[in-house]
């Protein structure tokens, strides 16, 4: 699949997304990154956008236009391999269930397995960081179990307490802010994702290894 060459659409008059189709794969993403390193020294290109198999490049319409960034884009890519982030490794606490969990429960019921089991597979797993998006310091990644992978709930939540742990789908992610939000809430986090003060506002950044820490399970 990461051969084949991605779809290239228009974003208004200085934007071409160009966008793969699911699933979302590590390698996927890793050819997303190798695309948008060899679009930084593409003249006229003013931003990069990486997103869940996609790219988004930015450009000054004076300096290029969308059909020479697609003929380049057409020609690096069956020669890009698939390259790693030299992300971190982050380790991130976890009070599973209860209060700070109260989904654990239904999505245990939804996979067939106990709460237990489900904690014990959510924090063996190792989840690389595909992107941030949603809001601010919010991490989409890879690695759930896919045993794991649980609908988002039908009524989505006016508000999500902030540092809480979910699963949508096939994902996991861990809410930064107080917000609205439907991913299933298995856990949260003592660890801020997200602070506008410090000189990395993000804990998280995409190509970082994150593994979850159970500190307490409540069924």
């Amino acid at each position: 699949m990461s051969d084949q060459l991605p779809r290239l659409h228009s974003l208004g008059d200085a934007a071409l997304l160009c966008e793969l189709p699911p699933p979302a794969t590590l390698e996927a993403q890793q050819k997303i990154w190798a695309l948008g390193a060899q679009a930084s020294h593409w003249t006229g290109v003013l931003e990069l956008l990486p997103g869940m198999n996609n790219l988004t490049l930015s450009f000054d319409p004076d300096a290029t236009d969308r059909q020479t960034l697609e003929d380049q884009v057409r020609e690096v890519w069956p020669q890009l391999a698939a390259v790693g982030i030299a992300g971190r490794d982050i380790e991130i606490p976890v009070a599973y269930g209860g209060e700070d969990g109260p989904d654990l429960a239904d999505v245990a019921q939804h996979c067939g397995l106990t709460p237990q089991e489900v904690v014990r597979r959510h924090s063996q797993a190792e989840y690389t960081v595909y992107f941030l998006g949603f809001l601010p310091g919010f991490a989409f990644m890879g690695g759930l179990p896919p045993e794991l992978a649980t609908p988002r709930r039908a009524e989505p939540r006016v508000a999500v307490p902030a540092r809480s742990v979910g699963i949508g789908g096939a994902q996991t992610g861990v809410y930064p802010l107080v917000s609205p939000g439907g991913w299933q809430l298995i856990g949260r986090t003592p660890l801020e994702l997200f602070d506008p003060r410090a000189e990395s506002p993000t804990l998280l950044r995409p190509g970082d290894k994150v593994r979850f820490v159970a500190t307490s399970v409540e069924a």
